[in-house]
């Protein structure tokens, strides 16, 4: 297995220290807008991709070979954990992760079983590791759901716009709701402890519909947990990152999770995330869809997100969700090489 260079330029923004240059990598990096990722789609199911560990692994290096980004990011979906636990869930296209039923009561609860990553999903690792020999040194980050996320979408059988039976749940049932949250905390802790164990350089966990809560019931009803997954993580002294969309309100909150790095979305300026993030390092926050827009556009929006930073250490460039599917590969990849002109020095 390869170790992650020392001097990787991620990992070193990670932990706030100085690098040659501003380190990129995009969320969704691996996905639909590349015709390779498309043509595999063609011939299997995004499920056969990640239970497959060679051609998760493939799928995961692809994107870093192409768009000479700083950091790989492993193939898989923030509900491969709830699948192995027993949770009804199926990926549809075009709709992502559905549960039926959905989560209603404690007799729900005992069906979900604790995670035993190396029993459960033992391609999960094999894909870190075989990943982890291809990428000769470029680090591979490994992630997970964050319970407020895997929770919703178990409450509300999908996606939602209004969160209405999470809240009702969380609200309403706060024993039931403290139960489910610690189970999704242990699947969360073993999950990314079974990947940094096969050779991950760092973890990220996706809290993507938390910006949907108050500060207030974000306090008191996610931030302990999410304390837990942080703290048991600790352990193993890789970078810790921790990003929801929509959390300008939470940003102060979220600082007190206590991940290394915290990534933000377009939605609130870079330097005003750091004023409100403390010493904690930043990841963003590009808007996807400048992606779409003219060049001068995209890189005036670039230099927007480079100048909000103010040359600071403890940057990653990326943006603030993932690539959407009708982006170009190649205006990615001359993103990239722009960010690294531009940022030489920072």
């Amino acid at each position: 297995m390869h170790s992650p260079e020392p001097q990787s330029r991620f990992l070193r923004a990670c932990r706030g220290l100085p690098v040659d240059t501003t380190p990129v990598w995009f969320m969704r990096q691996a996905g639909r807008y590349q015709p390779e990722y498309r043509a595999l789609r063609q011939r299997y199911s995004i499920l056969d991709l990640i239970r497959d560990p060679a051609l998760a692994a493939e799928v995961t290096c692809l994107a870093v070979e192409q768009l000479e980004v700083d950091a790989a990011i492993l193939f898989s979906d923030i509900v491969v954990p709830l699948m192995a636990m027993g949770a009804p869930v199926t990926l549809e296209e075009g709709r992502g992760p559905v549960v039926r039923p959905p989560f209603r009561s404690r007799e729900d609860l005992e069906r979900l079983a604790p995670l035993e990553p190396e029993r459960q999903l033992p391609e999960v690792a094999e894909a870190v590791r075989l990943a982890v020999r291809r990428l000769h040194g470029i680090p591979l980050i490994g992630f997970a759901g964050a319970p407020f996320t895997l929770a919703s979408y178990l409450i509300e059988g999908g996606h939602s716009a209004l969160y209405l039976e999470t809240k009702r749940l969380m609200w309403g049932e706060p024993d039931l709701w403290a139960a489910l949250m610690a189970r999704l905390v242990q699947a969360t802790v073993a999950h990314l402890a079974a990947q940094i164990e096969a050779g991950a350089a760092a973890v990220q966990v996706f809290d993507s519909w938390v910006g949907a809560l108050a500060p207030a019931d974000y306090r008191r009803a996610v931030l302990p947990y999410m304390r837990r997954i942080f703290d048991a993580l600790a352990m193993y002294e890789v970078p810790r990152i921790y990003f929801g969309v929509g959390t300008a309100t939470l940003l102060e909150a979220m600082a007190e999770a206590g991940a290394d790095v915290v990534g933000v979305d377009w939605r609130i300026p870079l330097d005003e995330a750091r004023r409100r993030l403390g010493d904690r390092a930043v990841q963003g926050n590009l808007d996807p869809a400048a992606l779409l827009a003219p060049w001068p556009v995209l890189t005036d929006q670039a230099q927007a997100v480079l100048t909000a930073n103010g040359g600071q250490p403890g940057h990653i460039f990326n943006l603030g969700h993932g690539v959407l599917p009708a982006t170009n590969p190649g205006r990615l990849h001359d993103l990239v090489r722009w960010v690294h002109e531009r940022g030489a020095g920072q």
